[in-house]
């Protein structure tokens, strides 16, 4: 069986590094564009695209129009991590709010039965570094984790192919193991 491959967005994160060698680990090769040279179309050149987190505001459309139109329009599993999760929970109609800064692990509690979390327990302890918090899940999405300070911590598409966390899941056990269960989803 042929290595997968998982194209690496970089929206900006200051963790680039440790997200590509996480699923590097995890026995996927990655590359890695920035968001204003992502390709047109997958063309099965990739298995899965990871959005990493961003300086940038979330909710600048049109800077990342091309990255959204890649996303919606790929047939492989797409995961957003932190400012990943908001530009497509905004990009679906997501609402975003200030909310206290949190840096550090942080609990959440996720739902067991969702193919992300089959390497979790219920309550996971995942690393943030952020102050924006999506409110609701958009239409055609669900939350499918929570905590004290977020009602969507982590969000699924209703086909199950787009998933987001508000977390960065390249720091702490738990995030590899979450990590982990999204690599199930296209190795």
């Amino acid at each position: 069986m042929a290595q997968s491959r998982v194209l690496v967005v970089n929206n900006g994160t200051l963790s680039l590094k440790q997200l590509r060698r996480r699923f590097e680990e995890l026995g996927s090769d990655t590359e890695a564009v920035d968001a204003t040279s992502v390709p047109d179309r997958v063309d099965g050149r990739y298995q899965a695209i990871v959005l990493s987190g961003t300086k940038v505001r979330a909710y600048d459309r049109d800077y990342y129009k091309p990255l959204v139109d890649l996303v919606m329009g790929a047939d492989v599993p797409v995961l957003g991590i932190c400012g990943g999760m908001q530009i497509i929970a905004v990009s679906a109609g997501g609402r975003l709010a200030e909310g206290p800064q949190r840096v550090g692990g942080y609990d959440v509690q996720v739902d067991q039965d969702d193919p992300l979390f089959t390497q979790v327990k219920p309550t996971v302890t995942v690393f943030h570094r952020h102050t924006l918090y999506l409110q609701d899940a958009p239409e055609g999405f669900r939350s499918i984790g929570r905590s004290e300070h977020a009602p969507v911590e982590f969000l699924r598409s209703d086909d199950g192919r787009i998933y987001g966390a508000q977390a960065h899941l390249e720091f702490r056990s738990d995030g590899m193991e979450i990590l982990r269960g999204f690599a199930q989803l296209y190795q």
